[in-house]
């Protein structure tokens, strides 16, 4: 029996349960595809566009179309199609997440040192906000540097303020606690801002089958809300959890002896808990969110005259849909 062709541009798996939106951002998010060459990487985004149209090489198995999906999405833009820079990619997330968190957990004794690894952290937040920004709502080069220096500020004012206050006031340990503060109240600043026009302008929503039907800027506030909130659960559970178990480690006498390497022994451990938390922070809400139509009746009237006015003599849906982002 012939074998059943993929939709190339439709997701493996079911991505309204939170099971089959974790597989798809573990498979998208794989850190192993940073090391793909672009060469290879042009060569899959090919494939896939051969493969849509049953233009693919003879003998190509299906393994090796999934293979190549897997690498056209981790490695391009959705919207524009352009090969996103490497460092700015939810799949190098891992790597360079747990690299500057671990860097934040070990070196937060001295201002100078708090000061350097928040600013390092947002010119990193920075890159992959702009990498994975939404292309049908540009943001100028104006936005982005406030954007940018907007969620430094807020960082460093945020951890310079908790360090002064829990040195004085808290245990030792609460102070192993100011980068996970600022780094919290950083993503509360960088992605709103960074995200401006949509909540500006407002954001396409459409019906079930795809249809746009108008703009709303509650929908880009829903999104961007959630945005945020799984950013935080993203890097919580490895800057939460570490600091009491460095912090008991360190008691003792063998631990006392390999100073140098407790940074990388923070580094490898935030790896472990990033490994699981960047899918489970991006499968949290579903990437096609839902806004009802009757909202914006009450919160957006003009938006819902454009609604009334594209269903024609149609039914209004009771729900709307759009693509809240990353």
């Amino acid at each position: 029996m012939r074998e059943e062709r993929l939709d190339i541009d439709k997701p493996l798996w079911d991505l309204n349960t939170f099971t089959g939106r974790w597989k798809h951002f573990a498979w998208v998010t794989d850190f192993r595809t940073c090391m793909v060459p672009e060469h290879q990487l042009l060569e899959a985004r090919k494939l896939c566009e051969d493969y849509k149209l049953g233009k693919e090489p003879a003998g190509t198995t299906r393994e090796q179309i999934i293979y190549a999906k897997n690498l056209r999405e981790s490695a391009f833009h959705p919207d524009t199609g352009d090969l996103q820079n490497v460092f700015g990619r939810m799949c190098f997330q891992v790597p360079g997440g747990m690299a500057i968190t671990g860097a934040m957990l070990q070196f937060y004794k001295t201002t100078t040192a708090v000061v350097f690894w928040q600013w390092v952290n947002q010119s990193f937040n920075a890159l992959v906000n702009y990498t994975n920004r939404n292309a049908n709502s540009p943001t100028t080069v104006t936005q982005l540097g406030v954007a940018y220096v907007s969620a430094t500020s807020a960082a460093m004012i945020t951890a310079i303020g908790c360090k002064s206050f829990w040195a004085k006031r808290a245990s030792p340990l609460m102070a192993r606690y100011v980068p996970f503060a600022a780094v919290a109240a950083a993503n509360c600043v960088n992605i709103p801002l960074m995200r401006q026009n949509e909540i500006r302008n407002g954001i396409d929503i459409s019906d079930e089958n795809g249809n746009k039907l108008t703009k709303s800027k509650l929908a880009a506030i829903k999104g961007i809300s959630q945005v945020v909130i799984s950013r935080i659960v993203m890097c919580a559970p490895g800057m939460l959890i570490l600091p009491p178990i460095m912090e008991r480690l360190e008691r003792y006498t063998w631990m006392q002896k390999i100073k140098l390497l407790h940074g990388p022994i923070q580094i490898l451990l935030v790896g472990c808990f990033l490994t699981c938390m960047v899918p489970t922070a991006c499968a949290l809400f579903p990437q096609n969110c839902s806004i009802k139509s009757s909202s914006l009746e009450r919160w957006e009237p003009e938006n819902h005259e454009l609604l009334k006015k594209n269903c024609q003599s149609k039914e209004i849906p009771a729900y709307l849909y759009f693509n809240k982002g990353l």
